[in-house]
This record gives structure tokens, C-alpha cells and sequence, in this order.
């Protein structure tokens, strides 16, 4: 069986992508561009605030948003893509459409898909 080696570059990347509402929040910041951190939360229904503060952290760590603070009475704060967020646009919108092929086709009717 072929592993997969721990330093590679491809494996770090799906890590990164397939956290919890990680792709929501970048799809988001990219079709509606920057949000503040409250129409973020409107934008990502179902999400809460500690895990939309947990995923913008770690999207922002990894160089994939950018964070912007006013120094205003309460605080706003926006958030972005970078350069590096943008590159990931053209990906992601690939994926969605063969995901949307798929789904068409009954790939995601198995509930036993989570296991493969």
C-alpha cells in the first residue's frame, strides 16, 4: 500500500482545507469579498462564534486571510483573502463543479461515503 510521505506539500494543504467550515469561509470571503467578522457569521449559517474565531485564526496563521482591526468603539474587524487565499479561487471552484457533477450522479446518496 502506498503511503503518504509526512512532508508532502499536497497532504498539508487538504489538512489545512478540510477543517470544519474551512472551505465555506474561504468560498465566502471570495464570491462576497471582505466581511466583517459579523456578516462573516451571518454569511456561514450554522456556524458559531468560538468555531468561526477557531477557523479565521488558522486560515489567517496559514497566510490565506488577511485580518484588519479599527481602532474603533466596539473593535471592527474585517478579514480577506491574500494573494495565497486567492490562489486557492480556481481550485476550489473546480472541486465544487466536479462536486456538483457528482452529487447529480448519486455519488453522495451512500451515507457509507465518510468511510472511505
Amino acid at each position: 500500500m502506498l503511503k503518504t510521505p509526512p512532508q508532502c506539500p499536497m497532504d498539508a494543504i487538504l489538512r489545512l482545507l478540510m477543517g470544519p467550515w474551512t472551505t465555506y469561509i474561504i468560498w465566502v470571503l471570495s464570491d462576497e469579498g471582505p466581511q466583517r467578522f459579523g456578516a462573516l457569521k451571518r454569511a456561514v449559517p450554522g456556524i458559531s462564534t468560538r468555531m468561526l474565531t477557531e477557523r479565521l485564526r488558522m486560515l489567517q496563521g496559514a497566510g490565506v486571510i488577511w485580518r484588519e482591526q479599527a481602532e474603533t468603539i466596539p473593535p471592527a474587524v474585517t478579514y480577506g483573502l491574500t494573494p495565497r487565499g486567492n490562489d486557492l479561487r480556481s481550485v476550489l471552484d473546480a472541486l465544487g463543479n466536479i462536486a456538483e457533477r457528482w452529487k447529480s450522479e448519486g455519488v453522495f446518496e451512500d451515507d457509507d461515503l465518510g468511510a472511505v
